[in-house]
C-alpha cells in the first residue's frame, strides 16, 4: 500500500442532490445481488455474535435503529481503495449521526491474507491522520482470520473480531465516548468477551463464525 500524499478528504466537493443521496439511510436495494449477500452475511455475523452474545455493548441500539450504513468495496488498486476510503469518511462526516451512526467498509477482493488486511488499515489510519481526522473519527478492525498479537493461534479470543469479510468500522469518536461512560469498566470488554466465548465453547464458537476456523 502507498503513504503520504495528499489525502484529497478536505478537498471533494458535492452538489446538493449527491449530498442527499449520500446521506440518507442505508438502503441495501441500491446495491448489485452480490453486494447484498455480502451485506446480509455481515449483518447476520452483528445479529448473532456481536449484538447475540453481546461483545459489543453499545452495537445494539445502533444496529436496532438502522443507523448503521455498509458500503462494500471489490477495488484492489491503491487509487480505488483510497478514493472508496475518503468518500466514506466523508459520507459519515456529513451525514446526520441520527440517520448514519457509523460505517461498516466490506472488502471482498485481495485481502484474504490477514497482512494484507493489516497493511491496508495502517494505511487507512495514516490517511486519518494526515487529514487530521482522529479528533472526531476511530477505526476498528475485522478480519475472517483475526489475530491478537502475542495470543496462541488457537485462542477462541481471536473470534471476537473474525467477520465474514475483511471489514474496517468507522466510529463517530463522541459517540464511542458517550457509549463507554455508561459502561462501569470499559477495560472489561475484552475480558468479558473472552469468558463469553470460553463459556459457549469452540463447537458452538465455530458453528457461528465458520469462516474464521
Amino acid at each position: 500500500m502507498q503513504k503520504g500524499g495528499n489525502t484529497g478528504i478536505k478537498c471533494i466537493k458535492l452538489d446538493n442532490q449527491e449530498r442527499i443521496d449520500r446521506i440518507n439511510k442505508f438502503n441495501p436495494k441500491t446495491l448489485s445481488i452480490a453486494h447484498q449477500d455480502v451485506v446480509e452475511d455481515t449483518r447476520q455475523w452483528l445479529g448473532q455474535m456481536v449484538v447475540g452474545l453481546n461483545l459489543c455493548p453499545f452495537a445494539h441500539s445502533v444496529i436496532a435503529r438502522d443507523q448503521v450504513h455498509y458500503s462494500v468495496c471489490d477495488a484492489t488498486a491503491d487509487e480505488h481503495l483510497k478514493q472508496f476510503f475518503v468518500d466514506e469518511l466523508q459520507r459519515l462526516l456529513e451525514a446526520n449521526e441520527n440517520d448514519v451512526a457509523t460505517s461498516l467498509l466490506i472488502f471482498t477482493q485481495g485481502l484474504d491474507e490477514f497482512d494484507d488486511y493489516l497493511a491496508l488499515l495502517d494505511w487507512f489510519q495514516q490517511l486519518l491522520e494526515k487529514a487530521e481526522l482522529t479528533e472526531y473519527l476511530q477505526l476498528a478492525s475485522f478480519h475472517p482470520q483475526y489475530q491478537f498479537e502475542g495470543v496462541a493461534a488457537d485462542d477462541l479470543s481471536h473470534f471476537t473480531n473474525r467477520s465474514p469479510y475483511p471489514t474496517i468500522h468507522i466510529l463517530r469518536q463522541d459517540q464511542v465516548t458517550k457509549a463507554l461512560a455508561h459502561v462501569s469498566n470499559p477495560e472489561k470488554i475484552y475480558l468479558d468477551n473472552i469468558k463469553t466465548l470460553n463459556k459457549l465453547g469452540r463447537r458452538k464458537v465455530e458453528a457461528l463464525c465458520p469462516w474464521g476456523i
